[in-house]
């Protein structure tokens, strides 16, 4: 080890956690702690490896710092971020380009000169009387082609504890790094804090990407998805990755369903924020490999995915007893849970619509709150913030596929695109082909906005295949990207979904329809029934979801249900493909499959049109 860094960590940790880092031999690596050191002038620095031992030791440290605070049922925990700290900040994130190059101009950014030191100036002193944390973690199974390692520096122990459920433990694998290996950094730093232990300086809330560097830094917020580097921000990282090595970085879902005869059949599915994500990968009755990130590769001549994480950061809202057994079965049993910003009364958790009674009153994000009251901005706060969450860990879930972990990962048959679409989309659909799913389904992907962002709810945007907020690339380029991949072997089908239509403002489905369309999904990646098309993808025939509903629900399914979920709505359709044209007209390396593929559905649906009307019913559809 460098003369220079031995003597600055000795003088700040003790002798067992400067062994912990004399054992790795990474001169990138010691020079991050070190300056991370210098810059944030820590009282004493603590260096966790592998064992439960360390492990123990970030969550006690965590209720001790008062960043947590442990609940009635054993295990569980809360946290509460700062009432402007509930989501993340698109405006602040942002990545440093040094230079001499240029990111796509749709991408948020700045000179990286200019960001470091703005970061700088904010994070210089900010571990002053607190103890810096070193983590190692590792992105994908560890020791396989998946893996990427990842050093995480914080003040944080509530940071550190949600990435020990999160994410695989990658001490062991720092030792063995070689010299030049590729890795991923983040340094955070909490700020100053409040009486309530969250971040006070909110309007300083700052999220830089160095990707040059292959580096985040974060400033002045607590809430995981601005801090917990190995999430979104990691993403970001191992898209760029991806582009240079071939494969692909995705923001979608695991899930094996599980078909007829024990037939094992996985999909991956990419979702916006509060679109079904989290429970579809969760439908009872199926397993769930993964709930948020999964990484692409081509391996013994097949397309297989790895779960990139280890946990679950979810969306705690609407989830209950009826609708999603068992995560909720999970949060109210003794296993390891941090709660974050839901409402606290006598050392139990409540959230919006977990279909019990929520007292009027209690602690939850605004602090001591009582029903009725308005905010610090003058808004009328809730009981639960909508975008409160829980952290679990794979390992507790009941439903976890048992090869969740495979080093090989595991094979995909399906790619689900799924959105929240009041006007326009049928529940479930089918793409012709791979090239028509990512262009038409993927690539043109629109959402209702949600409370996971910050910003007006209710707002229908474009979000290219559910990673338009996490892109580190042109648009044109991640979409051929994806065309392109895997393009000598058997790719998966593709899907869309929308459980948010509409009549007469009620939703046309019920929450646990998507049971029947993972079904359906199920046996067309298999060829077992035949589909209509209906000119922007095939949809199911009614004699196949009338014994589905049966089966997987004991529900009744109508012809009249049928009708409206899959009558083909021919004008807004097309008002969609108008507002897609519109914004693949502002792309400038939109590739040419792209412009085909939108032409080509136009034209289908301008023949449907002329020969059956503005809005076809599905019974008057021709099988294919």
């Amino acid at each position: 080890m460098n003369e220079k860094y031995e003597t600055l960590f000795k003088g700040k940790m003790s002798d067992e956690c400067f062994a912990k880092l004399a054992a790795i031999d990474n001169d990138e690596a010691m020079e991050f702690i070190a300056h991370a050191i210098e810059l944030c002038e820590p009282e004493s620095v603590f260096v966790a490896d592998d064992s439960d031992d360390d492990v123990a030791y970030i969550r006690r440290l965590a209720i001790d710092n008062k960043e947590e605070t442990p609940l009635a049922i054993e295990g569980h925990t809360v946290h509460f971020d700062g009432y402007f700290d509930q989501a993340r900040k698109k405006e602040v994130t942002k990545y440093l380009v040094p230079d001499g190059e240029t990111m796509d101009s749709k991408l948020n950014q700045m000179p990286r000169d200019e960001g470091i030191k703005e970061m700088e100036e904010l994070q210089r002193g900010a571990y002053h009387r607190r103890r810096m944390l070193v983590r190692f973690f590792c992105l994908g199974p560890t020791d396989t082609i998946f893996a990427i390692p990842c050093l995480q520096i914080t003040d944080s122990a509530y940071v550190a504890h949600s990435e020990d459920l999160l994410y695989r433990r990658g001490y062991e694998a720092f030792k063995d790094l070689p010299a030049g290996a590729e890795f991923f950094k983040y340094r955070h730093a909490t700020g100053e804090v409040d009486e309530r232990m969250t971040s006070k300086n909110y309007e300083l809330n700052r999220v830089y990407m160095d990707y040059t560097r292959n580096t985040v830094l974060s400033v002045n917020t607590q809430y995981a998805g601005n801090t917990v580097g190995l999430k979104k921000l990691s993403l970001r990282l191992a898209i760029r990755k991806a582009d240079r090595e071939g494969w692909l970085a995705e923001h979608m879902f695991i899930m094996r369903s599980n078909g007829p005869n024990g037939r094992k059949t996985y999909f991956c599915g990419a979702f916006p924020s509060a679109c079904g994500k989290t429970s579809t990968a969760m439908i009872p009755g199926e397993n769930i490999v993964g709930d948020d990130l999964a990484y692409f590769r081509v391996i013994d001549g097949q397309f297989r995915a790895a779960n990139v994480e280890n946990g679950i950061f979810g969306i705690i809202t609407d989830v209950n007893a009826k609708d999603d057994p068992v995560i909720y079965e999970l949060l109210t049993s003794p296993h390891e849970v941090i709660f974050s910003n839901v409402l606290v009364k006598d050392r139990k958790p409540y959230w919006l619509g977990m279909d019990e009674e929520i007292p009027s009153e209690g602690i939850n994000y605004c602090g001591e709150w009582k029903e009725g009251m308005t905010g610090p901005d003058g808004r009328p706060t809730t009981p639960s913030h909508k975008n409160a969450r829980y952290t679990v860990q794979m390992s507790d879930l009941k439903n976890a596929d048992p090869d969740w972990d495979n080093p090989k990962g595991l094979p995909v048959s399906g790619i689900i695109y799924g959105g929240r679409d009041s006007d326009t989309s049928v529940p479930v659909r089918e793409a012709y082909s791979w090239e028509h799913g990512i262009c038409t389904m993927g690539a043109m992907l629109e959402s209702e906005t949600t409370s996971a962002t910050i910003g007006k709810e209710g707002v229908r945007v474009w979000n290219v295949m559910s990673n338009m907020d996490f892109l580190s690339m042109s648009v044109g380029q991640y979409i051929n990207n994806n065309l392109k991949f895997a393009a000598d072997i058997q790719r998966p089908k593709v899907f869309g979904t929308n459980y948010f239509l509409k009549k007469d403002g009620s939703y046309l489905n019920g929450k646990r329809d998507k049971a029947v369309w993972v079904k359906w999904m199920e046996l067309r990646a298999h060829n077992d029934v035949a589909a209509l098309d209906a000119g922007y993808g095939l949809i199911p025939e009614y004699k196949d979801l009338k014994p589905l509903f049966k089966q997987v629900l004991d529900n009744e399914y109508s012809k009249q249900d049928y009708i409206d979920q899959f009558t083909v709505r021919i004008p807004e359709c097309l008002a969609k493909l108008d507002r897609m044209e519109d914004v693949y007209a502002t792309v400038n390396d939109t590739p040419q499959a792209m412009k085909d593929e939108m032409a080509a559905q136009r034209r289908r649906l301008e023949k449907l049109k002329s020969e059956k009307g503005e809005y076809i019913s599905p019974f008057d559809l021709q099988p294919v």
